[in-house]
């Protein structure tokens, strides 16, 4: 089979544009019953709009059921089973394995399953066992190496193997802690945790840290491992060791496909939909260039270090883990601490309702004077710094705004739906 790009959709406005900038099918969640509650999610109004979407795509659409389920929870799912059946939805990411029965009766044996990565699924034994139960994919537990999902891979063939390609890695997640495993070794996963999060720590003097780390930098100095420092940002006395640095996994993606992989994932229900374009773009052409090397990939992947994000890891698929910096230290050193935004997403350009002028859907202000910046699924950017701004009645006006009837007037050829876009550098 072909390798799947799958993008996030925590709305409608996401699932769309995931779908246009290049992503073979979408996740999304159910207001109920998904595991980012946050997320704008999904509704029975939402219904009609979905089918039509994924008709006219031809695409693939997959439901997360993947929180654990209370006795509570577990009969709202069932009495909802009626209308989740009604939904277009290709398959079901869960993590509870009580739900498996629940599925199969109310939608058929046949149903396609997918285990969620909460699951934790990170060895050949596990995989072949949710494979017998009915799963007929594994998103793999996001700690596993490269080199045990080529294992994973070998002892199940027939069993499909999806991974996180891209986004938001945790110190923690579903009360699996990963700091033990960094900083001793010794991973609670595994049953070996050293309870690093009750150790001792002082911030270590800058005359000890002199000796061992670059002029200015700080460092934490655990009681029972003196001369042994873990280097912390602070910035306003606050610091950041416990945030992880993001996935990204862009430069590795024929690894990631020689090893098994049939599915690579982007994380982000909760981010942008400027976020879900941008990033489904850049690994569609990082993906189709496998076979393809007329692409120009590299000219969409620069985008990735301009949307807002943390320092760049390629998490625990080569090396320990997400707070590694391990990918992209030359060009990402403005990431060491928060985040970083190069470009503020200001809208879509709607329909050219005369010759060169078009439509405005703003989310964000534009002023004359500006430089924006146009992206479309198959154009890096168009750059234009001439245009004007017109209101209502067709009269030249200096900004534009959220909420009115506004027209931009370019000499660029621009589609209807691109992307507009303005540098900013927010942190």
């Amino acid at each position: 089979m072909s390798i799947e790009l799958l993008s996030p959709a925590g709305n409608l406005e996401k699932l769309r544009l995931a779908f246009a900038y290049g992503a073979d099918a979408a996740y999304l969640g159910l207001s109920d019953f998904s595991l980012r509650s946050n997320a704008g999610n999904f509704s029975e109004a939402d219904l009609d709009q979905v089918r039509l979407l994924k008709l006219q795509s031809g695409k693939r659409l997959y439901c997360t059921l993947n929180m654990l389920f209370d006795e509570q929870k577990l009969v709202s799912l069932t009495q909802e089973m009626g209308t989740i059946k009604s939904w277009p939805f290709d398959a079901f990411i869960i993590s509870d394995i009580g739900l498996v029965p629940i599925l199969q009766d109310a939608l058929g044996s046949d149903v396609e399953l997918h285990l969620s990565t909460q699951a934790s699924c990170t060895n050949s034994s596990s995989a072949r066992m949710y494979h017998r139960m009915g799963f007929s994919r594994v998103i793999l537990g996001r700690e596993t190496p490269l080199d045990d999902i080529r294992r994973i891979k070998d002892s199940n063939p027939d069993l499909e193997l999806e991974v996180f390609v891209h986004g938001a890695m945790c110190m923690a997640y579903s009360g699996r802690c990963l700091l033990s495993s960094h900083l001793a070794g010794r991973s609670a996963n595994q049953g070996d945790c050293s309870h690093t999060c009750r150790w001792n720590y002082r911030l270590a003097a800058p005359d000890e840290l002199s000796r061992v780390l670059a002029s200015g930098e700080l460092a934490l100095e655990e009681e029972q491992r003196k001369g042994v420092y873990y280097p912390i940002a602070e910035e306003d006395g606050y610091t950041t060791i416990l945030s992880s640095k993001d996935l990204c996994m862009i430069d590795h993606l024929k690894e990631l496909v020689d090893a098994g992989i049939d599915s690579l994932k982007i994380e982000g229900r909760m981010k942008s939909a400027y976020y879900v374009a941008v990033v489904s773009r850049a690994y569609r052409k990082a993906l189709d260039a496998l076979t393809d090397t007329t692409i120009d990939w590299k000219a969409y992947r620069s985008d990735l270090f301009n949307i807002s994000h943390r320092e760049y890891s390629t998490g625990f698929f080569f090396g320990h883990g997400p707070v590694d910096p391990t990918m992209g230290s030359s060009i990402d050193k403005s990431t060491e601490l928060g985040y970083l935004r190069q470009y503020l997403f200001c809208g879509y350009i709607g329909e050219e309702v005369e010759s060169g002028i078009y439509a405005l859907d703003l989310k964000n202000q534009i002023r004359t004077g500006m430089t924006l910046q146009f992206i479309e699924p198959d154009t890096p950017f168009i750059q234009d710094s001439d245009f004007s701004l017109l209101d209502e009645q067709m009269q030249s006006i200096a900004q534009a705004d959220h909420g009115k009837v506004q027209f931009l007037k370019t000499d660029k050829q621009l589609k209807k739906g691109s992307i507009i876009r303005r540098e900013t550098m927010v942190k």
